[in-house]
């Protein structure tokens, strides 16, 4: 058997291997620093073990596979870092087909932290080539939608990718086009009086007030879409040069959706699939509890938001969101995919880029010594 073939076999039987070594460290503290590692291996060794039939390179695993890159940061697992490098082997370092499409260069994240340790051209250079036909050649996006990041979720997918790419190429226009992107989508979606984003230009209200409604009455702004914009917000802004003209933008955007999203928590730490309707909802969600618990701890670590305000939030967050976490390692409560807000999902629910949302908050609470014991 070839070599290449062999690496994602390798990689698990060591990952196996380790992973008996982490499961004598693993307990329920959610304070301890060791025990958090050690879960964030298992968790991780459970979803690499557990394929959701999709290719490697789409948007739902790059999710994940970003917070398994973090699970290597925070862990210095040799293991974890071999099997990143083997799938990307396996997807030949490729984007998604679709090149004007945000989803499919979520991947690219991993892709380019993989190539800042080993240098290697062909991890970036697909990646690149794509990016630059979508800024050279118009496609099925706009011509279908008007405008190419037409749904919030998108801001997560590629602006973080182009923000790292800018850098790595010395190709500020990369930079440039993501914030050109960037802006369209929040002049569509983002509701000034409510500071969140809706899914999509269907769940916008006429000015008469027409529009799709939750049950209660309200608009519908969904945990896991205004957490891709969070989380993905965070992940473009520890990629933007600090010195970038825009950046203020952000900034201010950030910190508007984490003093909004904060009123929204609810008493058991989690956020509900629907923001302004959270009783409509069974259980709390994982992939957006995740997604906003790791942007909120972001923001402590970068001291861009007020630790003092926000630091009792996220630990009710990261408590709340373990106990979404099964005896198996597996990250339950994550609601199905969808254009909206779905009722059928519980503890045995699971989605990559849920595991990968959890996988990236504990990354952060690790470096919130107010939390780590």
């Amino acid at each position: 058997m070839k070599l290449k073939k062999m690496l994602p076999r390798i990689t698990l039987l060591l990952l196996l291997l380790q992973g008996s070594i982490f499961s004598i460290s693993q307990n329920s503290n959610n304070t301890d620093p060791i025990a958090i590692k050690a879960r964030m291996f298992n968790i991780a060794l459970w979803q690499l073990q557990h394929s959701n039939g999709k290719p490697l390179n789409t948007w739902t695993n790059a999710a994940f596979y970003s917070g398994v890159f973090a699970t290597y940061q925070s862990t210095g697992s040799k293991e974890i870092l071999d099997s990143l490098f083997a799938i990307g082997e396996r997807t030949k370092w490729l984007p998604g087909i679709r090149y004007d499409h945000a989803d499919d260069y979520a991947i690219g994240q991993t892709y380019l932290d993989l190539f800042q340790i080993k240098q290697d051209a062909k991890m970036l250079q697909p990646t690149y080539d794509s990016l630059k036909k979508m800024q050279l050649i118009p496609g099925n996006e706009i011509r279908k939608h008007g405008i190419n990041w037409w749904w919030c979720d998108a801001l997560f997918m590629a602006p973080p990718t182009m923000a790292k790419m800018a850098k790595i190429k010395n190709d500020e226009s990369l930079l440039i086009l993501s914030d050109t992107l960037f802006r369209q989508t929040y002049q569509l979606l983002y509701h000034q009086d409510d500071h969140l984003f809706a899914r999509d230009a269907g769940y916008l209200w006429s000015s008469e007030g027409v529009g799709r409604k939750e049950s209660n009455g309200k608009r519908i702004f969904w945990s896991r879409g205004n957490g891709w914009v969070l989380a993905g917000l965070a992940r473009y802004l520890d990629a933007m040069p600090k010195n970038y003209a825009g950046r203020k933008f952000y900034l201010n955007l950030y910190q508007s959706i984490c003093l909004r999203i904060i009123e929204l928590q609810q008493s058991d730490g989690l956020w509900r699939s629907s923001l302004l309707d959270p009783e409509a909802y069974p259980g709390g969600e994982a992939s957006g509890t995740g997604f906003i618990c790791y942007a909120l701890a972001w923001g402590i670590n970068q001291k861009i938001i007020d630790r003092k305000t926000y630091l009792p939030i996220v630990k009710k967050a990261w408590d709340g969101l373990n106990t979404l976490v099964t005896p198996e390692n597996k990250v339950g409560w994550v609601q199905p995919i969808g254009a909206d807000p779905k009722k059928n999902f519980n503890s045995e629910s699971w989605e990559s880029f849920g595991t990968g949302a959890y996988l990236l908050a504990a990354s952060e609470i690790l470096k919130i010594k107010q939390i780590i014991k």
